[in-house]
């Protein structure tokens, strides 16, 4: 006698609400295995049914190689969302600009043009702390959809910066910090994006250096070179150039499989 499995007159009965829920019904009949069975249900159902993701099977035996069984459905788990402003740090070693100047008595203080820290032959510099804008966000996505290939995109992507606009942030603002993820049964992952934002600067000027553009995780560092302070008949060191560097490649973050709501 053939395997058969048919939907039953009960089938498709369900709740809605604020936790809907479904439930498909089927007869299995040609088989005393109740692993065949469960193979069965799981290949002849689908994993999501009127957007309720597939949570469990049942099935009964009712003698003769026949089942009865079930297959229930109840709401998709909303994606978590979490972030955090506490910044991150940069080594600088030109200021925005000086704010005040006090010689000591009969001394002319020389004018450094924006340089921090400077003694002799070194700009010393110093650590800020820079708007880094952190969040995570968690979802559960569908085993079908987790590839091996869509695996290796979350790798491919770690360390790369948006080379579009993803959640709200223009390009080159967010840095993919990587992913890791959870098979939660035989139905669903449960993945967490982590992800980094700093602002692009539009205009910047550092000392007679003007007009300069970076994106948020471009990074930003200035060449010195000896001039003299003839006021205070003092060698200095003199902000001559600023440079804007790609450090992070850019990725398609559509590749990740996010909504585009901002974070």
């Amino acid at each position: 006698m053939p395997i058969t499995i048919d939907e039953t007159y009960r089938s498709r009965e369900g709740t809605e609400g604020d936790n809907p829920t479904a439930e498909l019904r089927f007869v299995i009949q040609g088989t005393n295995d109740d692993l065949v069975v469960r193979g069965l249900l799981e290949a002849s159902s689908p994993s999501v049914y009127l957007g309720l993701r597939r949570t469990e099977y049942a099935f009964e035996p009712l003698g003769g190689d026949v089942w009865d069984c079930s297959v229930h459905y109840a709401e998709k788990e909303e994606p978590q969302f979490t972030f955090d402003t506490g910044g991150g740090t940069q080594h600088i070693t030109q200021s925005r600009s000086t704010v005040g100047i006090y010689p000591a008595p009969g001394e002319i203080a020389p004018t450094f043009q924006g340089a921090i820290g400077v003694n002799d032959d070194q700009v010393a510099g110093t650590d800020v702390t820079i708007p880094v804008y952190n969040f995570t966000e968690t979802h559960f996505i569908d085993d079908d959809l987790v590839t091996p290939a869509y695996k290796a995109n979350l790798f491919l992507l770690t360390g790369r910066v948006n080379g579009d606009a993803f959640k709200g942030f223009a390009k080159g603002e967010v840095l993919f910090l990587g992913a890791s993820g959870t098979k939660r049964g035989k139905d669903d992952w449960e993945i967490t994006f982590r992800f980094a934002a700093s602002p692009n600067i539009q205009n910047l000027s550092l000392g007679s250096i003007t007009g300069i553009n970076k994106e948020g995780w471009h990074y930003l560092w200035v060449r010195f070179a000896d001039d003299e302070d003839t006021a205070a008949h003092t060698l200095i060191k003199k902000p001559v150039a600023a440079y804007v560097e790609l450090v992070y490649p850019y990725g398609n973050f559509s590749l990740l499989g996010l909504d585009e709501a901002p974070a």
